[in-house]
């Protein structure tokens, strides 16, 4: 039988977190949404090195998470775009999310970014760390490297975002499939994505909206695994997205 449900998919980029990724699943597996969504699950491996890719392996092949979840390994490290790239090519869903494989964001925030979906007819939301929720304190200098470049965007952009590197976007597939395929295979994945909503967003009027979330952030001695350097490549690529793409 064929339901007539909306259905999520979630698509996970993963690259050595033997020690969350488990959980991560699970919690997405389970999370209330506030609405009746089928799920689906895709994890994508980026030549994961530390047991990773065993840990997917036995859930993928596991009772629990049949029809359910779907693992791809990369073979060599792609990065967090090259992953998400090959992720977004397997969606079946009407409405698409990107959750990392750590404990820094919780799923339980999706609840309120559905229900913009549904209930107000947004075709993009994104989360923001900034609007007030509960987060945790840490670098400044990420800080202020997310504020800057959030700030470029929405000058060149004309936009008038809070937090364009966070990890949590959610947005129709029909969306998705106008902006892919994707060219950058890392973080520089935050900048595209969100430079090529925006030029939808002012060229078709496409609904964009953010909602607060909880942030749990990790130091690099936890796993953490953007660096300064991702923050200067950032700034390339909104040059790149705005006059030469």
């Amino acid at each position: 039988m064929v339901s007539n449900k909306l259905k999520l998919s979630i698509v996970i980029p993963v690259y050595n977190e033997k020690n969350y990724v488990e959980l991560v699943i699970r919690n997405v597996k389970e999370v209330d949404l506030g609405y009746e969504l089928d799920r689906e699950i895709i994890v994508v491996d980026d030549g994961s090195t530390d047991g990773t890719r065993e840990i997917l392996k036995k859930l993928e092949n596991s009772e629990e998470f049949k029809g359910i979840l779907k693992v791809i390994f990369h073979e060599k490290n792609q990065g967090k775009g090259g992953a998400l790239n090959t992720g977004f090519n397997y969606v079946s869903g009407d409405i698409v999310v990107i959750q990392d494989a750590d404990l820094e964001y919780d799923p339980r925030d999706w609840k309120e970014m559905v229900r913009l979906i549904i209930e107000r007819d947004a075709d993009v939301v994104y989360g923001s760390r900034f609007y007030g929720a509960s987060h945790r304190v840490l670098y400044f200098y990420h800080f202020l490297g997310n504020k800057l470049i959030t700030y470029l965007i929405n000058i060149l952009f004309n936009m008038t975002f809070s937090d364009i590197e966070v990890c949590y976007k959610m947005l129709r597939r029909e969306i998705l499939e106008k902006i892919k395929p994707f060219k950058s295979k890392d973080f520089g994945f935050e900048v595209e994505i969100t430079a090529k909503i925006s030029k939808l967003a002012n060229k078709e009027g496409i609904k964009v909206y953010e909602t607060q979330i909880n942030y749990y952030g990790r130091t690099y001695k936890e796993g953490k695994k953007i660096t300064w350097k991702d923050g200067l490549k950032a700034l390339w690529y909104i040059l790149k997205f705005r006059f030469i793409n």
